[in-house]
């Protein structure tokens, strides 16, 4: 690990300071990072909206499913954005095996479960552990910290389901009749129309709030790594020594 080349700068946080950090970073390189994460993102919602014909909640049960495998696009932009990489499509299609392919049957079983995922994801696809050692290190890293993992997740769940159902009910809000807004107007559209619109919501939900997850669960992590690894006396003294 390069210490000295990292965008940031280190020192001891809170956890909470640590996913504050995190979204910093995405917000500073959201210009390729997204771009990066919707070139993936937006043709699998496709997909997932093509097999409302076998059942109308099967799209939006899916792109649920299909997160923490989104989630890999994220960190593989978000780790190289810490070294000041920008990062292009292209190159996320070039390293598509590490990022896709790599441990896709535990991304979409034990992690599409976690409540952590996004804390714990970090060791999982960029430290190359395996076996005893993998285990050993996320016990390591979650000592202590996997409350507040779960509470930042839970926080995330709730703004998502706001959003979605922000956007779900917009279009009967823009339309209100005298009589004012009615659940039911959402409930009586043809079933064609509900399913497009709660997929549309629903994906449009968590293209926006995804990355933001995943950079703050990276923030969490990179904070751990200072409190275990002095992160912050090395960077400092490869700073003091390189003048």
């Amino acid at each position: 690990m390069q210490i000295d080349s990292m965008s940031l700068v280190l020192r001891p946080r809170s956890m909470w300071e640590g996913c504050d950090i995190g979204v910093r970073l995405l917000q500073e390189r959201s210009g390729f990072v997204f771009p990066c994460y919707l070139a993936v993102a937006l043709p699998l919602f496709l997909v997932c909206y093509a097999t409302a014909g076998l059942a109308p909640w099967l799209p939006t049960l899916l792109i649920w499913w299909s997160k923490p495998w989104l989630d890999r696009t994220i960190l593989f932009a978000l780790s190289r954005a810490l070294f000041d990489v920008q990062t292009r499509p292209a190159d996320v299609w070039a390293a598509r095996r590490d990022v896709w392919g790599g441990q896709f049957l535990v991304t979409v079983t034990a992690l599409r479960l976690s409540a952590s995922r996004s804390f714990t994801q970090p060791v999982r696809q960029l430290e190359g552990l395996t076996g005893a050692a993998r285990r050993a290190r996320l016990r390591q890293l979650a000592t202590r910290h996997r409350g507040v993992a779960r509470t930042m997740t839970q926080a995330f769940a709730t703004a998502e389901f706001s959003l979605f159902m922000s956007l779900l009910s917009l279009g009967t809000w823009l339309g209100m009749t005298p009589a004012g807004f009615r659940w039911e107007d959402l409930l009586w559209r043809p079933a064609s129309s509900r399913v497009l619109a709660t997929t549309f919501a629903y994906a449009a939900a968590v293209a926006f709030l995804e990355p933001f997850y995943v950079a703050a669960g990276f923030g969490m992590y990179l904070n751990r790594r200072v409190e275990l690894e002095a992160w912050d006396i090395e960077q400092e003294f490869r700073r003091v020594f390189a003048r």
